[in-house]
């Protein structure tokens, strides 16, 4: 999906699956009921479960391991929802990691005040390393990647956490979903340097889609 809008034939190609698939997404924008919406806008009506979108995971994954921790969500209202549901305390005072996520709200203000975390040793994590991704017409979107570096080139090189693709974590968590080891997996996707590295680091078989002939060009085992 590009700008809202399917790739031509991905309807035709995920209605003639026989076997499950999982939409896996470095969205960190966006709830998975947000999304489904916007597939059945464009015909496909998927179930949530199907969908695996790094924001909303690495959510889930945090409140899990660390129930009613505080942190500070640099997110979307959506995310910050999400957060909150899950029982995440949402606080810019003595957080236990600051969360990068897309903030079209980031300003100068929250830059400071997490810049002021790292400096003090709280944790970074960034739900995905993407610094922009191209819209319709082809301008660069800021992504969540973007935001972390700025926090990084103010608060100094520091080490942190990327939980989306091309990290392993997610690809493991749709083949655990799937019910079925990673190495019997494929991915199928427009960026090799995510879909394609993240694939291979958890064993899976890449099939590369080309942006601009929406076809599988080549394929990685």
């Amino acid at each position: 999906m590009s700008g809202g809008r399917l790739y031509p034939d991905t309807r035709l190609f995920l209605e003639s699956l026989e076997m499950p698939f999982t939409i896996l997404s470095n969205d960190s924008e966006h709830s998975v009921t947000e999304l489904a919406h916007v597939f059945r806008q464009q015909g496909l009506n998927l179930h949530e479960s199907q969908f695996l979108l790094a924001g909303a995971a690495l959510i889930e994954e945090f409140a899990g391991a660390e129930p009613g921790a505080r942190v500070m969500l640099l997110g979307s209202p959506a995310m910050q929802a999400l957060a909150t549901s899950h029982g995440l305390v949402l606080a810019e005072d003595r957080p236990a990691a600051v969360i990068v996520m897309r903030d079209r709200g980031f300003n100068y203000q929250r830059l400071a005040v997490a810049a002021r975390a790292l400096h003090h040793g709280t944790r970074m994590i960034v739900a995905c390393p993407d610094t922009s991704h191209p819209d319709p017409d082809g301008y660069p979107v800021p992504e969540a990647g973007a935001i972390a570096a700025a926090i990084l080139a103010c608060a100094g090189t520091k080490e942190y956490r990327v939980f989306g693709k091309p990290e392993p974590t997610m690809f493991n968590l749709a083949a655990g979903r799937l019910g079925i080891p990673p190495s019997a997996c494929a991915m199928i996707g427009d960026n090799p340097d995510t879909d394609g590295l993240g694939a291979s680091r958890a064993g899976m078989t890449f099939h590369h889609i080309s942006r601009q002939r929406h076809e599988i060009l080549e394929r990685v085992a």
